[in-house]
């Protein structure tokens, strides 16, 4: 019998602990925590497709970047997430092939740098509105702005970011071969940062877009894509929660589609930069045909995946 199979979506911040523990090897240790957890569930007999988050570690790559104009050339946005599914990737291979040895299982992690297509016409290209890259002030954002085509925007009140449009994935182009891996018995990383946005021409050739693609919304079509039955989102907390922030403040233990839709309807639950993207994400995987969506930090996903605690979703 075929085990089940899951894909587990796990943020880019929490590779970052805080600001005193972001460097390489931080990243990696943090890493290695959620490894952990993962590992135990394919333990338990679940065939595991990984993605990722890599938003702290873009900003890492273009701060580099600018700092050394001077000298090289600037990284294309594109790029970026193409070095930092390579990089988080290795982190995760290597955390993985350790602790499959350490719990005596021979399985193996493999990365696929992940090309998402956009569609051209996506309305997000007329609104950029994704926030990457470093501060500026308005006289450098305005040259840029001018000189590069950038699109810029007042960061409340910190100064001016670049910003970029956010269209939705509608198609994962290494589909068949993230597939065939996983049928393979291989544990597959892949759509880091939300997948490499590209745009396919007249001729079906593809190219890369400066664009940000929202990594739950590519990790619930990759959910859909391989046929899993459960969507695991690694977050920063351990549940949902209505009224997040408010002293009347109350966690979700399990709700249904159906619930899942009025709470985000309502407009007061869910933030859009955090929380809200992921319930949209748990939405359209149980609506293309999953079977269970579960929402916690990385600690408790054991305990989350038996019921004790995180926050589990489930079509109506």
């Amino acid at each position: 019998m075929a085990n089940r199979k899951a894909v587990v979506a796990i943020g880019g911040n929490s590779l970052i602990k805080d600001r005193y523990h972001q460097t390489v090897r931080d990243q990696y240790i943090a890493a290695g925590e959620t490894c952990w957890h993962i590992a135990a569930m394919i333990r338990d007999g679940w065939d595991v497709a990984i993605t990722h988050g890599n938003g702290p570690q873009v900003g890492f790559i273009l701060r580099r970047s600018e700092l050394a104009a001077h000298e090289l050339h600037e990284v294309p946005l594109d790029a970026c997430g193409a070095d930092t599914q390579g990089a988080i990737g290795y982190a995760l291979q290597q955390n993985l092939h350790n602790d499959f040895a350490r719990l005596g299982m021979d399985r193996h992690a493999v990365t696929v740098v992940t090309q998402v297509e956009v569609a051209a016409d996506d309305p997000a290209f007329q609104r950029p509105s994704k926030p990457i890259g470093s501060s500026m002030d308005q006289a450098e954002a305005f040259r840029r702005r001018d000189g590069e085509g950038w699109h810029v925007a007042e960061d409340a009140g910190r100064g001016w970011r670049r910003v970029v449009p956010s269209p939705v994935p509608i198609r994962i182009v290494e589909e068949g071969s993230i597939r065939s891996l996983i049928d393979a018995g291989f544990v597959v990383i892949s759509t880091g940062g939300g997948g490499i946005p590209v745009v396919a021409d007249a001729d079906g050739n593809l190219q890369g877009v400066a664009a940000v693609i929202d990594k739950d919304l590519a990790g619930a079509l990759l959910a859909t894509t391989i046929g899993a039955e459960l969507l695991v989102i690694s977050t920063a907390v351990e549940q949902v929660a209505l009224r997040f922030g408010r002293p009347d403040q109350a966690g979700i233990d399990r709700m249904t589609l159906a619930e899942a839709k009025g709470f985000l309807a309502e407009g007061t639950h869910f933030a859009e930069g955090s929380m809200g993207p992921k319930i949209q994400a748990v939405i359209g995987f149980l609506e293309r045909g999953g079977r269970r969506a579960v929402i916690t930090n990385p600690e408790n996903v054991e305990r989350a995946l038996a019921g004790e605690t995180g926050t589990t979703i489930v079509p109506d």
